[in-house]
């Protein structure tokens, strides 16, 4: 899977339809990829969510539009997906810093946000620590939600806090964030932040429960304080081990392991804390 090339197809595609329907499940079909995997590798090689850079690039567009032509607002809102003149007004505010009323009449500031290009460079030449395993399938409790792709960066977050704010005692410990999306086609995952499946606890305390089936897995681990080097090795995944391996992603599941805090002086904060992620593979 050659993501360099998935990303700038998919970006390709998006300038020549700038103004269709464009979901994330949609742009993933025309590039041949999964609509899980590709929202996840667009945000870790172009440091957008797809939506975000649709967004960006149409009112890049539209300021351009206001300038150059009489069209009125309304149609040009529609044209780039707002269904009201206030909706755009708004997003087009917090984008450019300038109404478009201040725009039509004259010396007010936009933003340009040009299109991404993807430029060869040199790349890896460096070790990255990461073992092949195949385990059985297993079991997880915990507590889940649906998040939608676009928002996920922030709201995962604010689930984990959520989770652990409901009371005295966690449901949970919090040894696994699991993110699965079996189909692998839409524009929404399940989130589970999760523990090793017990019967008795997850009846008592009514946790969710979730059977992962068995899979060969690539494990990558990440050592330090939290959350950076998680966010470096998921980077990596895309950037330098999935293009130059002999693997490839089999399913939906993106499976984030955390050690015992309390097993480290200071917690995930820690220069030692240990954490991995496990991505489901298969050969090419």
């Amino acid at each position: 899977m050659n993501w360099a090339k998935i990303i700038e197809d998919a970006i390709d595609y998006i300038e020549e339809n700038i103004t269709e329907d464009l979901t994330a499940g949609r742009i993933a079909g025309e590039v041949n990829t999964s609509a899980f995997y590709f929202q996840r590798g667009f945000s870790m090689l172009c440091g957008y969510t797809v939506g975000e850079y649709v967004r960006m690039r149409r009112l890049s567009i539209a300021g351009e539009e206001l300038l150059s032509s009489d069209v009125k607002v309304i149609d040009i809102a529609m044209k780039y997906g707002y269904d009201s003149p206030d909706s755009f007004t708004k997003a087009f505010t917090r984008f450019h810093g300038s109404t478009p009323t201040d725009v039509r009449r004259g010396g007010a500031m936009l933003k340009s946000f040009a299109p991404l290009h993807i430029k060869l460079t040199l790349d890896g030449g460096s070790t990255m620590e990461y073992r092949i395993e195949k385990k059985p399938a297993f079991k997880v409790m915990g507590a889940a939600k649906n998040f939608a792709y676009e928002n996920a960066n922030a709201e995962v977050p604010q689930f984990w806090d959520e989770v652990f704010m409901q009371s005295e005692e966690r449901p949970v410990m919090g040894m696994y964030g699991v993110c699965f999306d079996e189909e692998m086609a839409g524009n929404e995952f399940r989130y589970m932040i999760a523990d090793d499946y017990d019967a008795g606890q997850a009846e008592a305390k009514k946790l969710d429960v979730h059977e992962i089936k068995e899979h060969t897995w690539a494990v990558f681990p990440c050592r330090g304080p939290m959350p950076l080097p998680l966010q470096e090795v998921n980077r990596r995944i895309f950037s330098e081990w999935l293009p130059a391996s002999s693997y490839e992603i089999a399913e939906g599941y993106n499976i984030e392991y955390y050690s015992n805090p309390e097993d480290f002086k200071m917690g995930m904060q820690d220069h030692e804390y240990y954490a991995e992620v496990w991505i489901p593979v298969k050969e090419k």
